[in-house]
């Protein structure tokens, strides 16, 4: 038992059965108590060892502690690692960095004015497309009205400031960012179609290499002129 230190059971040593002699001269009586004294210890003695040698006795332990219970340790587990929060892009002045971009035409520039208050219509992503160690910058100018993009642009930054390694000016265009790659969405429009409802388009995936953009491949997708436009029949009149 963990009670015990040593294994031994309370009043370890035992008495001796040797006579005491009183000055009434009866030894025989003296005896007899001392043997009766000594038998009381012992069984005494026996009944604490049934619990403490792991016999029939009742156990004196205790309610068992952690590491006794499935062989699972004591200590508090180590709370989680805290995630590192993502790093947000610094953000740049697409505004200011396309005025002052000498490879925007003039058309451009002149669209690049505030819609309401000093809100410009430009749309702005960051991402991986050129491999450099700071986030590339796609920079989409669009019309007020009609949010119809006149322009997209790929910035590079280099030696501190950024350069255009990418551009496309034939509206409507409108250029994003997609698995590492540079997708370009350019609308097609027929003769009569409205701003809002092109005939098909052309989606172009690029990929830098080389120091420049190449085009991997193109899609060419036209645009139902049905669905959408046919009228919805009036419910019949019960019966």
């Amino acid at each position: 038992m963990r009670g015990l230190t040593d294994g031994r059971t309370p009043g370890g040593t035992r008495g001796t059965s040797g006579e005491t002699r009183g000055t009434s001269g009866a030894p025989r009586r003296t005896t007899q108590a001392a043997s009766a004294a000594v038998a009381v210890f012992v069984a005494l003695g026996v009944s604490l060892s049934g619990c403490g040698t792991g016999g029939t006795g009742a156990r004196d332990e205790g309610p068992a502690h952690a590491d006794a219970v499935g062989g699972a340790s004591s200590s508090s587990p180590e709370p989680a690692a805290k995630a590192s929060p993502s790093k947000v892009p610094d953000r740049v002045d697409a505004v200011r960095l396309v005025k002052a971009d000498p490879k925007v035409s003039a058309e451009v520039k002149r669209e690049l004015k505030p819609c309401v208050a000093d809100e410009y219509p430009v749309d702005v992503s960051y991402g991986k497309l050129t491999g450099g160690s700071a986030d590339d910058v796609v920079v989409n100018v669009l019309t007020c009205g009609d949010t119809v993009g006149v322009g997209s642009y790929v910035y590079r930054e280099e030696d501190g400031g950024y350069q255009n390694v990418f551009k496309a000016e034939a509206p409507p265009v409108y250029a994003e960012i997609d698995r590492g790659d540079l997708v370009v969405t350019k609308q097609v429009y027929d003769k009569e179609d409205p701003v809002s409802s092109p005939s098909s388009d052309n989606v172009i995936t690029y990929r830098w290499a080389s120091g420049r953009f190449t085009e991997e491949y193109r899609t060419h997708n036209d645009y139902s002129k049905v669905a959408g436009n046919a009228p919805t029949p009036a419910p019949e009149p019960d019966s």
